[in-house]
């Protein structure tokens, strides 16, 4: 009898001990975790399709690919490792940043869930941000603090950088007066009020720098330059700022001296800036053919100003409240903006719209392949990846538009030779689709 009461002591103890072992092993994760929440992220096994198949371009397979719902209306991707990032809310005032590789649909790591400052009901912003080799997801919201008797109350951008291979997570905090612009396309976070204040925050190592107003460099002999000034973004060699009369990089280059053939050197505009490339508007010199009704785009090297290919375009009678905001292949060939498409390795470049100016193409996003999507009759980038306009395909090598079903809807982005698709359901939650492409 006293052996049986031991052999059951051992198999009890066994058994607590296992469910021990269960227990730890069901967690809630660290800021790696890499377990989505359930329901949120569906993807095909052995050539079963996505929950959702969309009407898309023949060029992708809807039998083969990944879906996730319920996240930020923002999202951005890690173009070398195909890594794409977006945010999910955790509950009424936190949210966590999630990754995804877009090859294959499988989540990575996870951030730890956090309060932003602000409205606690909007998403924060998100940016990607490449310098050098490394890449790194930034979130940021911006806010007051202190707002009580006992402390005084001071506003600041609140930012988050992870480092997009591991999710390795530093905070960083910038005093700020007002509502910033917060921007990622170059080597650093611009925080900018529109204008000539900024601050600069470096994603490898936290630091922040700033040029105080007076001191960005205004090039001699532009007396003009110090009109309307404005910081544009940040490129390797530091700050691209603009005047009224020209756009410059303190203590590097001038755009007077990076002019494209052709146009005049002193009407230079930064329309849009991408890591590594400035997009500009220039007029053509006076006495030109057509300098009464075009305008010459060019792009150029955001490190050294040099113009490297261009193209022209008719003036529209009505200046834009914005100019088109450039779009890069995932291997960096293609730059895309508005009716603009440029090949940077075989120095083309195309305007698609009639002699006239009518009917312009707005393109929206552009393959490794030299493939473009956008629609005809578009308002923007924005209204054409909602629906708008008749969509689109261009073969870049040859500039012939291709007209697409009504219903088909655009790409977003080509990540890792997936196209990735946007859409809302009735319940406005969105949705992101990927679907591999053929071939």
């Amino acid at each position: 009898m006293r052996q049986r009461i031991v052999r059951l002591a051992l198999v009890a103890g066994v058994t607590v001990l296992a469910l021990l072992i269960l227990l730890a092993t069901c967690g809630t994760g660290d800021e790696h975790a890499t377990a989505p929440p359930a329901g949120a992220t569906r993807s095909t096994t052995k050539g079963a399709a996505p929950v959702t198949r969309l009407t898309v371009p023949a060029a992708y397979d809807t039998s083969r690919g990944w879906e996730i719902t319920g996240l930020s209306p923002e999202y951005v991707v890690a173009r070398r490792s195909g890594v794409l990032a977006y945010l999910e809310r955790v509950d009424g005032t936190r949210y966590r940043l999630r990754t995804l590789d877009a090859r294959t649909g499988r989540h990575g790591w996870a951030g730890r869930p956090w309060r932003p400052l602000g409205d606690p009901g909007s998403f924060p912003g998100l940016l990607a941000v490449t310098k050098e080799d490394r890449q790194f997801f930034v979130t940021w919201s911006y806010g007051r603090t202190g707002d009580d008797p006992l402390t005084t109350a001071g506003s600041f951008v609140s930012l988050d950088v992870y480092d997009a291979a591991d999710g390795t997570r530093q905070r960083v905090e910038v005093p700020w007066p007002d509502v910033p612009i917060v921007t990622g396309t170059g080597p650093g976070v611009l925080i900018s009020d529109g204008r000539a204040r900024s601050a600069v925050v470096a994603p490898d190592t936290g630091e922040v720098s700033s040029v105080p107003p007076p001191r960005l460099g205004y090039p001699k002999g532009c007396a003009e330059c110090r009109r309307l000034t404005a910081v544009r973004g940040v490129t390797s060699k530091g700050l691209l700022v603009s005047g009224a009369r020209g756009f410059w990089v303190p203590g590097g280059w001038f755009s007077r001296d990076r002019a494209p053939a052709g146009a005049d050197r002193a009407s230079g505009v930064p329309a849009s800036l991408t890591s590594g490339h400035v997009l500009a508007r220039w007029r053509p010199q006076k006495g030109a053919a057509r300098a009464a009704t075009h305008d010459i785009w060019a792009v150029h090297e955001a490190g050294t100003g040099r113009p490297l290919v261009k193209a022209e375009c008719r003036r529209p009678a009505i200046e834009p409240g914005e100019y088109p905001q450039a779009v890069v292949s995932p291997g960096g060939r293609y730059l895309i903006a508005g009716s603009l498409a440029f090949d940077l390795d075989a120095r083309t470049g195309r305007c698609f719209e009639e002699a006239d100016g009518s009917k312009p193409l707005t393109l929206t996003t552009v393959t490794d392949g030299g493939v473009a999507y956008g629609a005809s009759g578009a308002r923007g980038a924005a209204d054409a990846l909602a629906g708008g306009g008749s969509p689109v395909a261009v073969d870049l090598a040859t500039g012939v538009p291709e007209a697409l079903a009504g219903t088909v809807r655009l790409p977003v982005a080509q990540v890792a030779g997936v196209g990735v698709f946007r859409w809302t359901d009735a319940r406005d939650r969105v949705h992101l689709v990927g679907y591999a492409g053929r071939g």
